[in-house]
C-alpha cells in the first residue's frame, strides 16, 4: 500500500507521519493552504447582534481557531448566553476547550444531516444562527435551517487557497511511488483533485482506492467514476489510520 494524503496543513502532515510509523509509504500533497478569512473583523459585531439563546455553529477546527484568535486579539469574550455547535466530536472538543463553554455535536452522525437531527434544531423559528466557516463549502445546513424558520448568517473565518504545483510532475512522482490509495477529507478537495490531475491520468487516479470521511463524499466519488471507496467512521486521523490499516 502507498497512500497519498491530501488533507491540508498540520493534520495532513500528522496523518502522513502516522502512516510512515506504521510502515506504510505515504506522500503528503496538500492541495490547499489555509489562510485568514476575509470577514473575521466582523466577528465581534456579529456575535454582539445575536439574541440570548441564539446559535453559533463552527464548521471545522480551522473556523474555531481563527475565530478564537480574533476574539482574543480584539479583547472580546465568547458570550455565555448563546448555544454553541460543531459537526464533529474533535471539532466540538476543541471548540469547548477554547471557549470554556459546552458545545453540542451529533454523536451518531457527524455531518450536517446529523446536526439537523438534533432536538435543538427541530424548531428554529425566531432563531438566529451564525455559521463560522471557510470560503465556499456546502450550503445544505444553511438552507435547511432557513426552511425551519431560522435567520442564518455565515462568516468566512478562513479561506482555502490552492497550492501552486507543477501538476504533471507531482502526478508522475505519485505514479512512480506506486500510490494506490487516496485520503480525501472534503468534497472540495475531491473536486480539486479531479481538476488537478491531467485528464490523461484519470484512469490511474480512479483506479486508486479512495478513503474518505462521509457517505456524502463517497457518493460524490462514485459519481465521478471511483468504484473502490471506503468511508472512515470518523474524520480524525486516528480513525483514518485504522480505516487504512483495516482496508489493506
Amino acid at each position: 500500500m502507498a497512500v497519498l494524503v491530501t488533507r491540508p496543513d498540520v493534520r495532513g502532515a500528522q496523518l502522513t507521519e502516522l502512516l510512515i510509523q506504521a510502515g506504510i509509504f505515504a506522500i503528503h500533497l496538500p492541495l490547499f493552504t489555509i489562510e485568514t478569512g476575509r470577514e473575521l473583523n466582523d466577528l465581534p459585531n456579529k456575535l454582539s447582534q445575536l439574541k440570548a439563546g441564539d446559535y453559533v455553529f463552527a464548521v471545522s477546527k480551522h473556523a474555531v481557531q481563527y475565530a478564537v484568535d480574533t476574539l482574543k486579539n480584539t479583547g472580546f469574550s465568547w458570550r455565555t448566553d448563546l448555544a454553541y455547535f460543531a459537526v464533529g466530536q474533535r471539532s466540538a472538543e476543541f471548540f469547548a476547550s477554547q471557549i470554556e463553554r459546552a458545545v453540542l455535536y451529533p454523536y451518531r452522525q457527524e455531518s450536517s444531516e446529523g446536526l439537523l437531527a438534533l432536538d435543538a434544531m427541530q424548531d428554529l423559528s425566531e432563531k438566529h444562527i451564525l455559521i463560522l466557516r471557510g470560503n465556499g463549502g456546502r450550503e445544505y445546513f444553511s438552507e435547511q435551517a432557513q426552511l425551519r424558520g431560522a435567520k442564518v448568517e455565515t462568516l468566512e473565518c478562513y479561506q482555502r487557497v490552492p497550492t501552486a504545483y507543477n501538476n504533471a510532475e507531482q502526478i508522475s512522482i505519485c505514479k512512480r511511488a506506486g500510490i494506490n490509495r487516496l485520503v480525501i477529507s472534503s468534497a472540495e478537495i475531491l473536486q480539486y483533485l479531479v481538476d488537478f490531475v491531467p485528464e490523461s491520468e484519470h484512469n490511474w487516479l480512479k483506479s486508486c482506492q479512495l478513503v474518505t470521511v462521509s457517505q456524502r463524499i463517497a457518493n460524490l466519488a462514485k459519481q465521478l467514476g471511483w468504484c473502490d471507496v471506503v468511508v472512515s467512521p470518523r474524520a480524525d486521523n486516528v480513525h483514518l489510520l485504522k480505516t487504512l490499516l483495516s482496508a489493506d
